[in-house]
């Protein structure tokens, strides 16, 4: 994992930080030549830097990691993972690492890199 990530995680709870590397593993599995951003809370994963070419977010909070999802507004969702109501993205919590190794949330997740395209 990168070296600034990992900086970033070694605040985190040890489980948090691990289902975050988790998330982050498989996101750049799928996408391996994401670029990576971040913030004081947030994990970006896109193509280029930038809002236009954000994909996701990954933010580790105290129970959970929320993983955002750029345009999930509009993205297929027949298994009802999207949380939220706003008119562009959408966001999955995840509680421990099976959440991350859900099928339909793979299936998601490559909707999502698809519509970026």
């Amino acid at each position: 994992m990168n070296p600034d990530v990992e900086t970033f995680l070694s605040s985190r709870e040890p489980a948090i930080a691990e289902l975050t590397r988790h998330l982050s593993e498989v996101i750049l599995a799928l996408l391996p030549e994401a670029t990576i951003t971040m913030d004081d809370e947030n994990l970006g994963f896109g193509r280029g830097t930038g809002y236009k070419g954000l994909i996701f977010t990954v933010a580790p909070h105290t129970t959970h990691v929320t993983l955002g999802v750029a345009g999930g507004a509009s993205l297929p969702d027949p298994d009802g993972l999207l949380e939220g109501s706003g008119k562009v993205h959408r966001h999955v919590k995840l509680r421990g690492l099976a959440d991350v190794d859900r099928p339909e949330l793979r299936a998601l997740m490559e909707s999502a890199i698809a519509a970026k395209s």
